[in-house]
């Protein structure tokens, strides 16, 4: 299968790829190299993969697509939908203005949005939070350093696993356990540990949340355990202080601003 490489000759002082080849679908595969910034495109299409090496980006107008990979050192941004045959890497985020899918996992470094639905047939990681308009379903596991939030629903093959809230407006079902360190709330139900693989052990029936934030009685399978909301913190000058300790410092310092 033959390749396209899109190098500094083919882009111009704004990042747009000026080049004499068509790639709004190109039969074989597409390289960008590297320390080339976020490289845009009117549109992006690929029969093969779609590669761009460390220190570059991937943006266009309309979709993005790849019968096989897309991966970048950068990020990966579409106007329109982002679609892989297999999966989808990206050292920075991810974000489409219309659905991400991918027949392998998703990944990345920071966050991945969608304005329609995110769809991964293993599993979906970001380094910050997820977020899509629609739903959000992976095969395997869910696991975001930030929040997860869908307008619809959350379904896992594996585990779902957040640093902030999950939410979701309408159900959330996964295999495995589930865990995150905030709000967890849905509109229709929540099941965990409907694991269909193998036995469900019992930390694969437990939602560990903060708090919940649903009506008790949606919970259809499995069990919620509140550990109570983490302590908010403020950074002044390098130094974290609790919500308490401010509020105590502004209680000290009003009366002297009073008089």
């Amino acid at each position: 299968m033959q390749t396209h490489t899109v190098d500094k000759k083919q882009i111009d002082e704004s990042g747009r790829y000026i080049g004499s080849v068509d790639l709004s679908d190109w039969q074989g595969h597409i390289e960008i190299e590297a320390d080339l910034g976020t490289v845009i495109f009117y549109s992006l299409k690929a029969s093969g993969q779609i590669c761009a090496k460390d220190g570059s980006g991937i943006a266009a107008g309309g979709r993005i697509a790849a019968g096989e990979s897309i991966k970048a050192g950068g990020g990966i941004q579409a106007g329109g939908g982002i679609k892989a045959g297999s999966g989808i890497k990206a050292g920075g985020g991810i974000k489409a203005g219309w659905s991400i899918e991918a027949g392998g996992g998703i990944e990345a470094g920071e966050s991945i949005q969608a304005v329609g639905g995110i769809k991964a047939g293993c599993g979906i990681e970001a380094g910050c939070g997820i977020e899509a308009g629609w739903s959000i379903e992976a095969g395997g596991g869910i696991e975001a350093g930030g929040g997860i939030k869908a307008g619809g629903s959350i379904e896992a093959g594996g585990g779902i696993e957040a640093g902030e809230s999950i939410k979701a407006g309408e159900s959330i079902l996964c295999q495995l356990g589930l865990k995150c360190t905030m709000t967890l709330s849905f509109k229709y139900g929540l099941y965990v540990g409907a694991c269909t693989w193998r036995e469900p052990i019992e930390a694969d029936r437990k939602a560990i949340c903060g708090r919940l934030d649903a009506d008790p009685a949606l919970v259809k399978l499995g069990e919620v355990v509140e550990t109570g909301m983490p302590e908010q913190t403020i950074e002044i000058d390098g130094v974290q202080y609790s919500a308490d300790q401010v509020r105590d410092r502004i209680a000290e310092l009003k009366p002297v601003q009073d008089k």
